[in-house]
Parts: C-alpha cells; structure tokens; sequence
C-alpha cells in the first residue's frame, strides 16, 4: 500500500516545520525548496493542516508556519487525516454502495486494514522522526550559521 503523494507532501512538510523550525516561523516557500514540493501545492496542503489546527499561519514579513502544538504530540495519522480525510473513507471501509451490493466481496477486511494502518501511523509522532533524523546525522537548517559571541 502507498500513501498518497499530497500524504507524502504533507508529512515531510510537517517534519521540515519540526525539524528546522526553531523558534519562529518558516515560509512555504523554503519548506517546499529543501523538501523539493511545489510550492503552491505545498500552501494548499498547509491550509489544510491550518484548518485541522496542526499548524498556525503568520502573515507579513517574518511570516510563515509553526507547528501548533509539540511534536510529541502530533501523529503521522493526524497529519494523513487532515490533507485525505479520515482513513475508513479514503480505504473504502465505508458501507458498501447500495446500488450494486456484492455478495462475495470481503468488505468485512477494509476498517480492518484502516485500523492497523491508522494504529501504525498514530505510533509515530514528529518528535520521534526528529530524533531519528538526528541519530541518522541529517543537518538541520542553518546551523552552521549559529554565531557565537563571548
């Protein structure tokens, strides 16, 4: 099974945000040049994410995204759900069409499937993906930059 591509899209803009965010907030713009995302389809994924309160909008200069909350406690789940909808429904384990009922389908196996992937996407947090990202050495944005002053 695959996520979709907006999924996709929306979980590494989620972990950028983490990941490199610091203290303030960073622009669709630079979000989308170092995950390589378009950036118009990128904005309208994080409008999605605004509306589902994973992250928060700042307008005007300095302006751009943080997260909403810690991400300890945002989900890859959460983050599926806000750009595809509950996971049931994009699975098709909704009812089955009552136009053309078919008996010999095993419908009975779609909120199963829907269940366990949601249970594996709801067992890893943003925090988490940052701790592997740094274990696995990757560079944060701009710390070479950091200055220190004595």
């Amino acid at each position: 099974m695959r996520l979709s591509l907006q999924s996709q899209y929306a979980i590494c803009g989620m972990f950028d945000l983490a990941y490199h965010g610091g203290d303030g907030p960073i622009q669709v713009r630079v979000i989308g040049e170092r995950q390589k995302i378009p950036g118009r389809y990128l904005e309208q994924i994080f409008q999605r994410l605004r509306k589902a309160d994973l992250v928060r909008g700042k307008r005007g200069p300095g302006g751009g995204y943080v997260l909403a909350r810690p991400s300890a406690e945002i989900h890859l789940a959460q983050v599926v759900e806000a750009v595809e909808g509950p996971l049931a429904e994009s699975l098709g384990a909704g009812p089955p069409p009552r136009d053309r009922p078919v008996p010999a389908r095993p419908d009975f196996l779609w909120p199963e499937l829907a269940g366990r992937l949601e249970h594996a996407l709801a067992s890893v947090t943003l925090a988490s993906l940052c701790r592997e990202a740094a274990a696995g050495a990757l560079e944060r944005a701009n710390a070479d930059d950091r200055m220190w002053h004595i």
